[in-house]
């Protein structure tokens, strides 16, 4: 048994508004099946996506607040020209620059139009065949600790960990790698931004919940009702939601 990374989940005022920027940032269709707006290489909500994460933007009633969130996404680039000209397209679709204590760095550091920090990479030859998104970042005090987590929790092969990262990605060898940086800062407020896992089918969604809080997963009451999800919290605190049959 075992759990596929399936969309990143994004929170939003706007969600169509904000849906709409990531489906023009990385040349995707947006597509709305209900109350969210969802991009994704194959457009509608097809799982798993071979060739990368889709995303899922969600509507909330409170805007982001200025910590910075825990999870962002890296944008891959191919030559330091299509780094330039894709900062200056995504400005005109609404992004600005962030401010996260990143010093000189040859990336540039972004936010959509609620705030959500991103990345454009400058040309990496790892991220050569990634696609638009380089990788999904989460931060995190213990890479080690994070990775045998992770490891056990999705059947996404784990390339490499060291006290300073870990980094998977899928069994295919395609899409976006999975990362886990350490940093010093300690999580303060909910994550707005945060992965969406899927059982394999025949597989039962109770057992692999159960499995995960055996690994140190806990629960999340985020006043969500009843739901075909559940919310969980790895074991530095990092939110995710195991779906349900769609």
């Amino acid at each position: 048994m075992a759990l596929r990374p399936v969309q990143v989940n994004i929170k939003a005022l706007d969600h169509a508004a904000v849906g709409r920027f990531w489906a023009e940032a990385l040349g995707w269709p947006a597509h709305s099946p209900g109350v969210t707006t969802y991009t994704g290489p194959a457009g509608g909500s097809v799982w798993p996506e071979p060739a990368g994460l889709g995303i899922d933007v969600v509507p909330v009633p409170e805007g982001k607040t200025p910590a910075k969130n825990r999870m962002h996404l890296d944008l891959a680039t191919d030559s330091a020209a299509h780094q330039a000209e894709l900062v200056k397209r995504l400005r005109s679709l609404g992004a600005r620059p962030a401010h996260v204590g990143q010093g000189a760095v040859p990336w540039t550091v972004l936010a959509d139009p609620e705030g959500n920090e991103f990345c454009v990479l400058e040309p990496r030859e790892s991220y050569r065949d990634t696609g638009p998104v380089a990788a999904v970042v989460v931060d995190c005090a213990d890479p080690r600790a994070l990775a045998r987590f992770w490891d056990e929790a999705t059947d996404w092969s784990l390339h490499e960990v060291t006290g300073e990262h870990a980094v998977f990605r899928s069994a295919e060898g395609t899409g976006p790698y999975l990362e886990f940086l350490r940093t010093p800062d300690r999580k303060s407020v909910p994550d707005r931004v945060h992965l969406d896992l899927l059982p394999y089918p025949g597989d039962d969604k109770a057992a692999e919940v159960s499995r995960l809080r055996a690994l140190g997963a806990t629960d999340l009451d985020l006043g969500q009702g009843e739901v075909p999800w559940t919310c969980l919290a790895d074991p530095e605190g990092n939110r995710f939601c195991v779906l349900g049959p769609s």
